[in-house]
């Protein structure tokens, strides 16, 4: 049986909510060595909670254990401890977003060239069973003519508080200022000197478009230009049109309605007579699946078609693919190279703004 030696860094909510049930459900493939949080009494519970009896504070105390990977999901930016990690001879698993800037990409990208590690990003919708299936639909499409997204993004708190989690109010301020630090750094270096709504629209687009970013990009491969970028209501409401190669074009929105429950995130694909069409649910949701709806005609008649391949939760299935690469030697669905080309298409989003509103 080939266990994976597991440590994780960041014990919040997307670790509560899918990594650590997962990875106590997948006992055969991970044996969870160790937990790092920069809150002592976040890692001791959870490390009661989860009979983890390596529980440290500092990352480089983790890595200094006798691991085969790590996985990494707390607060952005995440460069520093996934070079250390990779520098460490460790394999890594980073919760998305990668980084921040391109430059960040290329720093994390050759130190795990140089280490000769696995390294993945979890980009959980690529893994998940019901874009696999509209994949395969949209290749059957002779001529897309439009693609759509539409992600409407609730207050994150208003599903949060579906769950039991635990937070505790004794993280060092020095840790907070930190983390500011590096990452207003990382915020410069990707996009420079710009105005605070600017910096708003970019973080949308790291922090949560990044999944369509990351989908379209799994689907049609990397834009060959962005036409337009326009945003409103001070940068929580953003729309932009993508050019693929040929002749495809994407309008994609993403906007925050922080009162309104109802997540919805969509991605369709239009030809003359096709649509295939796909629901994601939210990220905290466990066992939702990701319904898709094909339309076509029968000659003169239309049909149409829902389909829900199955209930897998797509957080489960990456660890099982990550569990894959590093065992068999199997090329990650989502790897540092593909990460890098989401945030060079972070960046030049922004850079497609600020030349039309100079």
């Amino acid at each position: 049986m080939n266990r994976i030696r597991m440590g994780v860094v960041g014990c919040g909510a997307i670790a509560q909510i899918q990594h650590l049930p997962h990875l106590s459900e997948l006992r055969d493939k991970y044996e969870l060595v160790g937990l790092c949080d920069v809150s002592r009494q976040l890692v001791d519970f959870m490390g009661d909670l989860y009979q983890v009896s390596h529980r440290v504070t500092d990352y480089r105390e983790l890595l200094a254990l006798d691991l085969d990977a790590v996985l990494l999901c707390f607060a952005d930016p995440k460069t520093e401890v996934a070079v250390a990690a990779l520098q460490a001879g460790k394999h890594v698993f980073i919760e998305k977003p990668m980084c921040i800037s391109v430059q960040e990409a290329d720093r994390i990208i050759g130190a795990a060239e140089a280490s000769g590690k696995t390294l993945m990003v979890g980009y959980m919708k690529q893994h998940d069973p019901g874009f696999q299936y509209a994949l395969t639909e949209v290749e059957k499409i002779p001529d897309i003519r439009l693609i759509q997204v539409n992600h409407i993004h609730p207050d994150n708190n208003l599903h949060l508080k579906e769950f039991n989690l635990y937070r505790f109010d004794d993280i060092p301020q020095e840790v907070i200022e930190h983390t500011r630090t590096l990452r207003a750094g990382a915020v410069h270096e990707a996009i420079g000197d710009v105005p605070d709504d600017v910096q708003r629209i970019f973080a949308h687009l790291t922090g949560s478009m990044i999944h369509d970013i990351s989908v379209l990009r799994g689907m049609f491969g990397t834009p060959e230009r962005v036409v337009s970028m326009e945003q409103w209501s001070e940068g929580m409401t953003v729309t932009m049109v993508l050019a693929y190669e040929g002749d495809k074009r994407c309008i994609a929105t993403w906007t925050h309605l922080p009162e309104l429950w109802d997540f919805r995130e969509t991605l369709e694909v239009f030809g003359s007579a096709q649509r295939v069409s796909i629901r994601f649910p939210t990220g905290f949701a466990r066992g939702e699946p990701s319904p898709v709806t094909v339309q076509g005609m029968d000659g003169s008649k239309p049909w149409k078609k829902e389909v829900i391949v199955n209930n897998q939760n797509s957080f489960k299935l990456e660890l099982i693919h990550f569990h894959d690469c590093i065992i068999n030697g199997k090329k990650p669905l989502t790897d540092g190279y593909a990460a890098r080309q989401d945030h060079a298409l972070c960046r030049d989003i922004i850079k497609a703004y600020m030349q039309a509103n100079i």
